[in-house]
């Protein structure tokens, strides 16, 4: 290889750690053109390659892999085993960003005995690499370590420090995960003193970025506000948005977490408005934070759009393979929906003194009694929260008449059953999973017609409200009101008996079914409130 090419091939790669992709493009470009002139097989060889791997690295996918593919083909003609490996490591990359993981394992493996076979470090470093990454995705967290250790030693052996960098990276992140986190400083100093010394920006930014997360792991806000402040800058000195969202999330866990909650929502907001339509994992990461953020500030309603939001698209994920533990964040998002929601239903009874408990004790009648009709699991989850929320519409009622002490006026009266309406109307943005609002506009509804708001009539009410009913009312008589003291379990059950007209009959026939159940907790309802 002529020392012209050498040169050429020396400023691609130092384009490409200031992330100058277009510049890296066009120095390739013409690294492969004068090896074509000068007939010099293992430059045009090389050059090849390393265009397909600089279209992947710049996001241009069909490229990158019609270049690959052209790399791996010539490398086989030429009997180049090094560089037909490296081409089936980069249509490996692309495939598992593709969300082909068993298509990119392969890909890997294949690329990782050619590394072997031509006795080529860097190559066996990052196939290894790329299939701890794969390890750590399947969460496998020992595999993915033993593969990042084995990688890294190849890859000090190559000299390589793109390959270095990035295994250093993986093993401080993956420390992280695993809650050693003096071990992942360490690995993330030796990447960012390496970056000093090679000037690559790129890696310096990422890794700055992920060293926040490892200090907010230690309660270090000030310097975790530090490294996403290096991070935030050299992305936005090479005008990459989605890098700068990432740290722009991170800002906003710093501020919520220092109490600065204005800070927080502004931060998170502009990572939501890089990212929406464009990186829907980072999105919900964002919105999720977000939810905290709205929580803390009695912005409720609010954050449930929020936290509904991340749900969506969190759910929408769970159909990439390619992305690790969704069905977790999943499940984890649905705890913070429930927390949320029962603390919600606790402000609400914190205007009324007489319904303190209620909303969770409601909330288990009508779950025991849905799950008796045959409602799965998931189906609970969210009618659970929709039990807890029923009464939401109640803190627009004045407190005046919710603790009125004694019969409600008839205007008074339509201001109550207002509630249903009310609260239909504040959940209406907040485009939940499964649809809680019929269970707060018709839980007052009755089987003969009778109810409010609508006055709808048997199967014409939604089976969540019907349910909801039967438990709303048993508790109701069960407990104090400003107008009466409570009932007995059983007076509550002869009550209900001579009014059963009023609620669908085989829903009444499984709640009579579990009232054995739920009488010890309507006692000690009605023993622990007293008018």
């Amino acid at each position: 290889m002529t020392v012209n090419l050498h040169a050429l091939l020396d400023r691609a790669t130092a384009q490409e750690r200031a992330g100058s992709w277009t510049d890296a493009f066009h120095t390739l470009e013409s690294a492969y053109q004068a090896s074509l002139d000068a007939g010099d097989a293992p430059a045009l060889l090389e050059s090849v390659v390393r265009l397909g791997h600089c279209h992947r690295l710049s996001g241009q996918r069909e490229l990158a892999h019609d270049v690959l593919e052209l790399a791996l083909t010539l490398g086989e003609m030429h009997g180049h085993a090094a560089i037909a490996g490296r081409a089936l490591n980069g249509l490996g990359v692309l495939a598992q960003d593709a969300g082909e993981l068993v298509r990119a394992a392969e890909l890997y493996q294949r690329a990782n005995v050619l590394g072997r076979e031509s006795n080529t470090p860097v190559l066996v470093g990052d196939t290894e690499q790329n299939l701890g990454i794969l390890a750590n995705i399947r969460g496998d967290l020992d595999e993915a370590l033993q593969r990042y250790q084995t990688a890294l030693s190849y890859l000090e052996q190559a000299n390589t420090v793109r390959g270095r960098l990035s295994s250093l990276n993986n093993l401080g992140m993956l420390h992280v995960d695993m809650g050693r986190l003096d071990q992942a400083d360490e690995y993330f100093t030796r990447a960012l003193q390496i970056c000093e010394e090679v000037g690559d920006i790129v890696h310096a930014g990422v890794i700055h970025i992920n060293r926040a997360e490892l200090f907010l792991a230690r309660g270090e806000l000030d310097r975790a506000r530090e490294a996403c402040d290096e991070g935030f800058e050299i992305f936005s000195r090479l005008n990459d948005e989605q890098r700068q969202a990432e740290a722009l999330k991170f800002y906003g866990v710093i501020y919520r977490e220092s109490g600065k909650l204005h800070l927080a929502t502004i931060h998170l907001q502009r990572a939501v408005g890089i990212t929406r339509d464009t990186s829907p994992l980072l999105e919900a990461e964002a919105q999720r934070e977000m939810a905290r953020v709205l929580r803390q500030q009695g912005r409720n309603r609010q954050a449930l759009e929020a936290l509904n939001r991340s749900h969506a698209l969190f759910t929408s994920l769970q159909a990439r393979p390619d992305l690790a533990d969704i069905d977790s964040r999943v499940s984890e998002l649905e705890e913070e929906f429930l927390s949320l929601v029962r603390f919600w239903g606790e402000s609400i009874e914190a205007k009324d003194h007489y319904t303190l408990g209620h909303c969770a004790r409601v909330a288990d009648y009508a779950c025991r009694i849905a799950e008796r009709a045959g409602m799965t699991d998931r189906e609970l989850t969210w009618f659970r929260m929709g039990a807890f929320l029923h009464d939401v519409g109640k803190t627009e009622v004045p407190e005046e008449i919710l603790n009125k002490p004694g019969r409600l006026t008839d205007e008074e009266r339509a201001t109550m059953e207002r509630h249903t309406v009310i609260g239909d109307e504040m959940l209406a943005p907040v485009e939940f999973p499964w649809d809680i609002r019929p269970m707060v506009r018709s839980h007052h509804e009755r089987w003969d017609g009778r109810g409010y708001p609508d006055q709808l009539a048997a199967e014409a009410i939604p089976r969540s409200a019907r349910i909801l009913r039967l438990a709303d009312v048993f508790d109701a008589l069960t407990t104090a009101r400003s107008y009466r003291a409570p009932l007995t379990p059983e007076q509550a059950l002869g009550i209900m008996r001579d009014d059963q007209g009023s609620f669908d009959p085989e829903l009444f026939q499984i709640f009579l079914d579990l009232y054995d159940e739920f009488a010890p907790t309507a006692a000690e309802a009605a023993s622990s409130v007293s008018v």
